[in-house]
């Protein structure tokens, strides 16, 4: 971080205390911190304060012109070495996502040719909503890099998704990029990722299905695309934002992850299993919805193809990372699944723990490996612990290639 250009772009919200916190933080690290405000943003926190903690001037209005050799919102763009919107409102996602440059922060992003990182803060109900969700999935495919928010508390009142942040992660997400400066650990390198659960038919209204939400295989896709890898994601999940630059293949039942997976594993170098596949499907399907009948039903279920169990008795496998969800026993089970499927490495986790379970942004694991040892991380985010993982799957394949 030291040296580098950060153009903190500040956006009219609560979380725009936060903001004040990260500017502070930014600049310990050794970056050079310049900060753009929205009229909304200054209505929470005076520019002073900005000014103050990055020993530079704020800029706040596109008209105010205060060097006339230079075009102050050209000159911010050209300057920065990266392009941080935090906190995001909808407002801003949607203007950068339709290209409308109204104001200094919008039309200094549309003009900087530097990596921007959209850092969202709002409402959960704002948050999940359909333009949202979509103006997001736009600039992903810009490129923008979106630092989720986190689940917890709201100033609105609500509880859900739509935390800014903490400013620590997202500096600490800053640094990993910017350490980045000669080869990455996985450039030249193929990750297949599956993620989320599988839907099982029952018939055309419901099915069987798990509480896995995906965030951690999608939290590992990219991570892994970060270090340089070139990420295929398997996964029924829609209402997550993809990475950039990520391949999606849709699977939506056990029997459609399985093809998918198999189709697709000799292009891969590593496969990270974090998918919930279910264990059991329907025998049978129905084309019409079953109509409620006197008495009790019973469902006739059949074993689903084990994918990670074939793919370890490939002679061709590639390094295979295996998941499991236990409540209890965890060491066990997981050094049992990793002897019976051949996995690599097994990412072992108390979903009963708090902070470790399904749907949360925080993730407990142990990353259990072939040659007895073990890793246990604190609680983390879950691109935290991704990024944990992935370093030890690093580790692991360096070590195979000296043998």
């Amino acid at each position: 971080m030291l040296g580098k250009n950060i153009l903190l772009c500040v956006t009219g919200g609560i979380a725009v205390f936060k903001a004040a916190a990260l500017t502070s933080k930014l600049a310990q690290s050794g970056a050079h911190v310049k900060v753009i405000m929205t009229e909304s943003a200054c209505k929470f926190v005076a520019p002073l304060t900005f000014q103050a903690l990055s020993r530079n001037e704020v800029y706040t209005d596109t008209f105010d012109e205060k060097h006339p050799e230079k075009i102050a919102h050209i000159d911010l763009a050209d300057w920065a070495d990266l392009v941080l919107v935090a906190p995001a409102t909808a407002n801003i996602i949607g203007k950068l996502a339709n290209g409308i440059a109204d104001d200094m922060v919008s039309t200094t992003i549309l003009a900087t040719t530097a990596p921007v990182w959209v850092a969202p803060a709002m409402n959960v109900h704002m948050y999940g909503h359909p333009a949202v969700r979509r103006n997001l999935e736009t600039l992903g495919s810009f490129g923008y890099r979106l630092i989720e928010p986190a689940d917890g508390h709201l100033a609105c009142g609500y509880t859900g998704k739509g935390r800014l942040e903490e400013p620590e992660n997202i500096v600490a997400l800053l640094k990993d990029f910017f350490s980045g400066g000669g080869p990455k650990p996985l450039s030249g390198k193929t990750v297949l990722v599956t993620a989320g659960p599988t839907i099982e038919k029952i018939d055309p209204v419901r099915f069987l299905s798990n509480r896995s939400s995906g965030k951690m295989g999608f939290a590992l896709a990219e991570e892994a695309a970060n270090m340089g890898a070139n990420v295929l994601l398997v996964t029924s999940v829609d209402n997550l934002t993809p990475p950039a630059e990520t391949e999606i293949i849709k699977a939506e039942s056990a029997e459609e992850m399985y093809h998918a997976v198999m189709g697709r594993y000799k292009e891969a170098d590593i496969i990270i299993k974090s998918a919930a596949v279910a264990d059991y499907t329907p025998v049978r399907v129905f084309d019409k919805k079953m109509k409620k009948q006197p008495g009790n039903l019973t469902l006739e279920l059949k074993r689903t193809k084990d994918i990670l169990k074939e793919l370890g008795e490939r002679p061709d496998k590639p390094f295979l990372v295996g998941f499991a969800a236990e409540t209890d026993n965890l060491e066990n089970y997981a050094r049992d699944k990793m002897e019976r499927k051949r996995a690599d490495i097994i990412v072992a986790n108390d979903v009963s723990r708090e902070g470790a379970g399904f749907a949360g942004d925080t993730n407990i694991v142990t990353i259990f490996k072939r040659d007895g040892s073990k890793r246990e991380l604190p609680l983390l985010s879950k691109h935290e612990a991704a990024r944990e993982i992935l370093r030890e799957i690093c580790r692991e394949i360096e070590k195979g290639e000296k043998k």
